[in-house]
């Protein structure tokens, strides 16, 4: 698609509308709706399922805020490229999801990201945040002050890269006189932004509250620990390819193997953002919230999207109930 196409006033996503083309996304006295889908790595790609199930039943966003994973499915979403997004997540296998992870020898993160921008580059290419037929925005970190950036502007896919680009795995994106990493860091599920753009009625799509990163008390395990140890760090895996054998080692830890750099950076940073979400959550909470439950998804998981798109779609069934009883739907079967 080129830019000038981005530039002409669009319908709204062709993906995801089922209105025949011409009746209107909000119907009389229904609020605004704002979506607020939150960061989570793999476990993002439970968003698409989430906003598949909504869209069945007569819910079209007229905002859209994204963190980090949120700010990928949220910004093809409000571009009209939820069928791509999905193609490729379900694309994925698990030797692909190494394959996109270019070692960087730069010094600044342990991946240049430059797979991932190419291809998100080639799907998005002329689309600007400010020309979507959505609004739309993705929440982003700056370097070394902390600020909280929302990218409204500008590049869509530098934007959302931008958002994504967890510290010391992937590469910082410069945009203007800012560097900027993930905006999981400050503001995890952003219903503070769909606000601040105007939405009347708030769905925070919340794809890490679990009991992984609840806080509690761990016994030491001298057994276990010796297991460990005699294991090694990383156990025994055959003499394979150099991405079989070099990256699981950095992204696909079992719970009883030593921690690395990068996933004690991993774990460090989910830890954070937990502690984070449930400050912001308590300080503004949604009006509504989807809540996917998936302790056995990893954050790298990213080849199980067929199982976390079905999740996301479990989940936003669970909410209709409270969302229709705020929201009036013509037809709504909840």
């Amino acid at each position: 698609m080129s830019a000038n196409e981005t530039n002409t006033p669009a319908a709204p996503p062709p993906a995801v509308r089922n209105d025949g083309g011409d009746a209107p996304r909000r119907s009389r006295g229904q609020p605004l709706i704002g979506l607020a889908l939150g960061a989570g790595a793999a476990r993002g790609w439970s968003h698409i399922g989430v906003l598949r199930e909504l869209a069945e039943q007569g819910i079209y966003p007229d905002i859209i805020a994204g963190t980090s994973i949120g700010a990928v499915v949220g910004g093809c979403y409000a571009a009209g490229r939820l069928d791509q997004i999905e193609a490729f997540a379900r694309s994925l296998t698990r030797r692909r999801v190494f394959t996109l992870m270019d070692l960087s020898f730069s010094g600044a993160s342990l991946i240049t990201g430059e797979r991932l921008k190419a291809s998100l580059e080639k799907e998005l290419e002329g689309f600007k945040i400010e020309d979507l037929p959505i609004p739309f925005a993705a929440v982003a970190t700056e370097v070394g002050t902390g600020h909280e950036v929302w990218l409204q502007r500008g590049d869509l896919a530098q934007g959302i890269r931008a958002s994504y680009a967890l510290p010391g795995i992937f590469e910082p994106v410069r945009i203007g006189d800012r560097w900027l990493f993930d905006g999981a860091l400050v503001n995890p599920v952003p219903v503070t932004v769909c606000r601040a753009l105007g939405a009347e009625f708030v769905i925070a799509v919340n794809v890490t509250a679990d009991t992984m990163y609840r806080a509690r008390v761990i016994r030491d395990d001298p057994a276990a620990a010796k297991k460990a140890a005699e294991a090694g760090p990383f156990g025994e895996k055959p003499d394979i390819s150099f991405v079989d054998r070099i990256l699981p080692r950095y992204f696909d830890r079992q719970a009883s193997d030593a921690p690395n750099v990068a996933t004690a950076m991993i774990d460090a940073f989910n830890i954070i953002q937990d502690r984070i979400l449930r400050s912001r959550l308590a300080g503004d909470p949604p009006d509504a919230t989807i809540t996917a439950r998936m302790e056995d998804i990893g954050m790298f998981d990213f080849h199980k999207a067929d199982q976390l798109i079905n999740v996301g779609r479990a989940a936003a069934k669970r909410a209709l109930p409270n969302i229709f009883a705020h929201i009036p739907i013509p037809g709504a079967n909840a």
